[in-house]
């Protein structure tokens, strides 16, 4: 269904309907600026059979309409000026095939055309009715931006929230179980990044995997970390690359490693409850 909104141009209503992607305003509305509203096709009608308008109008559906009919366009051109061409916009789409215009039967109907056709039509009218129009149209497009972008905020926010719901849920019911922290059978065998792994998550990266085969697929345990674990990670790697420079065994480093990131998980997870806390009294106040 096209979606309708009105404009005040000049203390007259008008309305925009969203059709084909695209945005088509009333010129039966507009017409109502020039005359009684009940003359409103006669206005249209008489803006219609002029060339210039003619020539306009075909000129716009050769550059956005590959179906337009060019020459029953012509037809309507060597006719512009006599006393006895009285085209309705009916007749000129259903002859030409034109997408610029149409009329829309009913309650809420009469005569729409695209905004470039529009606010041509609105010059035929007054210049300074033309300027208002564009003026209140650009008013309406930011404030549907405004909507748009509060929208998308939306869907961000909840996504992110879904995202950090997901990351909950595997690093808490999909990790594995055996203590990696505290049985160090595997210490002289770890990788570089399998120290930090299990110094900040407690498992290896094989284990992590071994246990969830289809997530492993395309991801790795650190697709599913939090700003906070990521933040201390990189302050991990800085600590242990200098406890390599320094000749520490990965038994010591490994030791110094998990202080470090126990710390600062929970140095970082206070401040955030802090910050949290504090969100939530200003928006209260």
């Amino acid at each position: 269904m096209p979606k309708n909104r009105i404009i005040k141009v000049q203390n007259i209503p008008i309305t925009i309907v969203e059709a084909d992607m695209d945005d088509y305003i009333c010129i039966t509305d507009m017409a109502a600026a020039k005359s009684e509203h009940s003359r409103a096709a006669d206005v249209v009608r008489n803006w219609l059979r002029n060339r210039t308008t003619l020539e306009f109008l075909a000129t716009w559906e050769e550059i956005y309409n590959p179906e337009f009919k060019v020459f029953e366009s012509e037809h309507f051109k060597k006719q512009a000026g006599l006393l006895t061409f009285t085209p309705s916009v009916t007749e000129w789409v259903e002859k030409t095939g034109a997408i610029g215009l149409y009329v829309k039967k009913g309650r809420y109907g009469g005569t729409f055309a695209h905004k470039d056709i529009a606010f041509e039509f609105a010059s035929a009218i007054s210049p300074v009715f033309k300027l208002y129009l564009i003026k209140e149209f650009q008013r309406l497009k930011e404030k549907e931006n405004d909507l748009k972008k509060i929208e998308w905020d939306a869907k961000r926010f909840l996504t992110k929230n879904n995202y950090l719901i997901q990351t909950d849920a595997v690093k808490n019911y999909l990790i594995p179980k055996y203590n990696f922290r505290e049985n160090l059978q595997w210490l002289p065998y770890a990788e570089e990044a399998d120290l930090l792994n299990v110094a900040l998550f407690g498992f290896t990266a094989k284990a992590w995997r071994d246990a969830n085969p289809e997530l492993a697929k395309n991801s790795n345990i650190r697709d599913y970390s939090s700003i906070n674990e990521l933040t201390v990670l990189s302050n991990l790697e800085t600590h242990n690359a200098q406890m390599i420079r320094e000749g520490k065994t990965k038994e010591e480093r490994f030791t110094v490693l998990k202080e470090i990131a126990e710390y600062q998980i929970r140095i970082l997870s206070e401040a955030q409850s802090i910050s949290k806390e504090i969100e939530e009294t200003s928006s209260t106040q």
